[in-house]
């Protein structure tokens, strides 16, 4: 089974992103964060032509949003909003093996790292701790997908000293994550298939004039999953070379592979 993550910036615009990823890639289930669509705006037809018949959309217009399309029977089994504003955040699915697939996209946080002077900030944090408290009491077998917006480690992202003070590298965000994953013993995939110190990104910028030769990146997006099934994982691939598709989102999609 192939898992897919891709915040895709808006699905109505990147519609053809997904149909290449589909088709170099043979998805089974592809988790989408940031699809900035009301339920009833998604583009549902292409999906459902690819195979994809079993489609789950937590929406909200012109922002934030989630997806889950599948096509191997999927049960939803719930959408919690950590945030407590309303924000469509997070969606879970059953698969057939009983496992619970989580797809989250994680509050940016604003532009300045202090709780006082940015409201976003503190909203971030929050979210992360009513995460973790969730996450403490789990006990199904789970896979966790989507947006963390926490590059974790000094070589998730291209220069760790200068972005000590950046909001998504901060120690007090790392700390937050790292509560997180231990709260359940979430295995970081994306870690164990490719180890520290090698270099793993998943975004760069927009701003950048030519994000490959500058290479300014950060590993916010993230697939982990429960220790009692890190043996039937496979694999993680990072596709890089998405971000030089056409009109392209700042993210890159994540590719897992599962023995389920």
């Amino acid at each position: 089974m192939k898992i897919a993550s891709y915040n895709i910036n808006s699905v109505r615009v990147r519609l053809h992103l997904l149909e290449r990823l589909i088709a170099m890639r043979d998805i089974d289930i592809l988790c989408l964060q940031e699809t900035k669509c009301a339920d009833r705006d998604f583009p549902a037809a292409p999906f459902e032509r690819a195979g994809f018949t079993h489609i789950h959309l937590h929406g909200q217009r012109m922002h934030h949003g989630v997806a889950i399309l599948s096509r191997v029977p999927t049960v939803e089994v719930a959408r919690h909003d950590w945030q407590g504003n309303g924000e469509t955040r997070h969606l879970a699915v059953r698969l057939p093996s009983g496992v619970v697939l989580h797809n989250v996209y994680v509050p940016a946080g604003g532009d300045v790292p202090d709780r006082a002077l940015n409201p976003k900030f503190g909203q971030k944090l929050d979210y992360l701790a009513r995460m973790t408290d969730w996450s403490a009491a789990l006990r199904e077998p789970s896979i966790l997908v989507g947006d963390l917006n926490i590059a974790p480690l000094p070589e998730d992202v291209w220069d760790h000293r200068a972005l000590l003070d950046v909001v998504s590298h901060t120690p007090v965000e790392v700390e937050a994550l790292a509560g997180l994953q231990a709260s359940h013993g979430w295995v970081d995939l994306g870690r164990h298939f490719v180890p520290a110190p090698a270099r793993l990104y998943s975004w760069w910028s927009y701003r950048a004039a030519d994000w490959r030769a500058s290479n300014r990146g950060r590993r916010l997006d993230h697939m982990w999953c429960s220790p009692g099934l890190l043996d039937s994982a496979r694999g993680v691939e990072t596709l890089v070379d998405a971000r030089g598709w056409e009109r392209p989102s700042d993210h890159v999609p994540l590719v897992a592979e599962f023995a389920l």
